[in-house]
């Protein structure tokens, strides 16, 4: 059998050269498509937008919801805290344009793509941060307009330094859904009672935490996979926070529910206490896919999960029943 001779360095060099002809070079990124509207609108994140429906909560807490001053004021704020949150967006995916370029999903971010540029980011967000609570303090109250103020200080240093601080990112995102939350009361100018502070609070640690733990239980053995600090937590330790949050949560609902308060209930059933059910029954159900670790976003927890979404319901009427003293 004919051996074949060793290529010579010429020969080899030629070889490569041909072979590199023949081997199709991987393709450019295809140019960003869409309007710059169209790319500013898609950094605001409207898919998020559904939280700032926590507007609503304290006013329908303390049945001040059903009149036009009040639904006009609450459409205003949520409007207004849209706008906070999608400067914190616009700001954020600016700084992180480099890491996000990098990354293999967030590069399709309109900012990372290319099809809003970062110096529009940054002013289109900054415009959006000095007006909305300038409007705020000139047609709603001076109340609002600090905490909006105030999220958006808050914001915006997690965005730069503190989700990088173990615990301390737990409880800027909690503080964010509890804002969200407390915003509506201090637009209508509604006491915000304890317990309503104690659930929400807590509520939303017991939401955060199980998002956490289930990140941390997806990205196991994939270092570099997801948010850093999660390699830092301990898949334990956050299954405590979340049990530890739902626990308080609901021993806050039900000592709301227990508590009469001076208030003589004329309603067919009590409906308080009936409540505290579908309460621990969601709590319950939730816990589910956060012991799975499929705990994702809440809003999408919620709608995909047919039962879960019958107990909200079930639990929105009897608690509005409460309210109104039927």
């Amino acid at each position: 059998m004919t051996e074949t001779a060793p290529l010579t360095g010429g020969a080899r060099t030629r070889g490569t050269a041909l072979h590199g002809q023949r081997t199709p070079h991987r393709r450019p990124e295809p140019p960003p498509k869409g309007t710059l509207l169209g790319g500013l609108l898609r950094t605001a994140r409207p898919k998020q937008w559904v939280k700032n429906v926590l507007v609503v909560a304290a006013p329908a807490a303390a049945g001040k919801l059903f009149s036009w001053h009040a639904a006009t004021e609450l459409a205003f704020v949520f409007a207004l805290f849209t706008a906070c949150a999608a400067a914190v967006y616009l700001i954020n995916d600016a700084r992180d344009v480099a890491a996000d370029r990098a990354h293999p999903t967030k590069r399709r971010r309109p900012v990372a793509a290319g099809q809003v540029p970062v110096p529009v980011a940054y002013a289109v967000g900054g415009a959006l941060g000095v007006l909305a609570p300038a409007v705020a303090a000139l047609l709603v109250s001076p109340a609002v307009a600090a905490l909006l103020t105030a999220y958006l200080g808050m914001q915006l240093a997690y965005c730069v330094s503190l989700k990088h601080v173990l615990v301390v990112d737990l409880a800027v995102v909690t503080t964010g859904f509890l804002m969200r939350a407390m915003v509506g009361g201090l637009a209508l100018g509604i006491p915000l009672s304890r317990w309503f502070l104690i659930t929400t609070g807590f509520g939303a640690l017991f939401m955060v935490s199980a998002k956490r733990y289930s990140e941390a239980v997806q990205m196991a053995g994939k270092a570099g996979a997801t948010r850093a600090l999660l390699t830092e937590y301990t898949t334990g330790y956050l299954r405590f926070v979340w049990q530890l949050a739902a626990g308080v949560a609901v021993l806050g609902y039900c000592l709301w529910a227990l508590e009469e308060g001076g208030v003589p209930n004329t309603s067919v059933l009590p409906w308080r206490q009936l409540s505290m059910v579908a309460f621990i029954l969601a709590i319950l159900r939730y816990a589910v896919f956060a012991d799975r670790g499929t705990a994702g976003e809440p809003e999408e927890v919620v709608l995909r999960d047919r039962a879960l979404t019958l107990i909200g319901v079930v639990w929105l009427a009897m608690y509005g029943l409460a309210v109104a003293n039927w």
